[in-house]
């Protein structure tokens, strides 16, 4: 089935392994036009190797802290430069950040940073060029409302969800898309080495939360979002849409 994507452009953040990764090789295989960003430099080097495999055309790659605003800024301006006009934005960077209650503020600083400031200031950069092809996709990888413990990722997240509501009444008149995925327990660096890194641990937390009865895959989120990204999604805008097997419904 064409989706009609090929052709297109798109700078995915937090490219480097995970749902970023799955959300960058679907898009490819699509046929878009590829920017990536994401911290390790090393990281995004292995999948533009993988990516060879599934498009003809070599991704744009831009090593990046996106908690910093002026590298962020860089890699809009890049991206640009390089590509054209973005008409897709997946902001997949973003991660857990566990907090007991004396945590410094520079914690709190930094989890609101990444996981909500830099979807933002990306958003921002590339709004105007979207305004003026009067089509774009914003498509934000968020997570769960419902935390088990102290987080300082799950206030950022929930930021994210709210502005996007808020952006995508602004800009549907131009054309463009707002929405969020909010995974539930994908197979990615973070999950299977830091919240849940042995088996037993896995086959507990699953055993009690997600009905499906496993985790999931980053393209489980990447076949979402290559459907937000597509023009079959153009009546779907400030939604917020759950991938988790079922987690969602038990998870309190």
């Amino acid at each position: 089935m064409d989706i009609d994507l090929r052709g297109r452009t798109a700078l995915v953040s937090g490219a480097s392994t995970g749902i970023g990764a799955g959300v960058a090789i679907a898009l490819a295989r699509e046929g878009v036009h590829l920017a990536l960003t994401a911290r390790r430099k090393d990281k995004l080097e292995d999948l533009a190797r993988l990516l060879k495999d599934v498009s003809d055309a070599e991704p744009l790659l831009l090593p990046a802290d996106l908690t910093d605003k002026e590298a962020l800024e860089k890699v809009a301006e890049h991206a640009r430069g390089a590509l054209g006009p973005i008409d897709i934005l997946a902001n997949c960077a973003g991660g857990s950040r566990p907090i007991g209650t004396d945590r410094a503020e520079d914690v709190w600083n930094e989890a609101l940073a990444l996981n909500f400031h830099a979807a933002r200031r990306l958003s921002e950069a590339l709004l105007p060029d979207m305004k003026e092809k009067r089509w774009g996709r914003i498509i934000n990888i968020s997570g769960s409302m419902e935390p088990r413990a102290s987080n300082a990722a799950t206030p950022a997240k929930a930021a994210l969800h709210l502005w996007a509501k808020g952006l995508s009444c602004d800009v549907a008149r131009y054309g463009i898309t707002v929405n969020c995925i909010a995974p539930g327990r994908i197979k990615s660096e973070q999950t299977m080495t830091r919240l849940h890194p042995t088996e037993a641990a896995r086959d507990a937390f699953i055993k009690a939360n997600i009905p499906i009865g496993y985790f999931g895959e980053p393209e489980d989120i990447a076949n979402m979002a290559v459907y937000l990204a597509s023009p079959l999604s153009r009546y779907v805008t400030g939604a917020v849409i759950p991938i988790d097997g079922g987690m969602h419904y038990f998870a309190h």
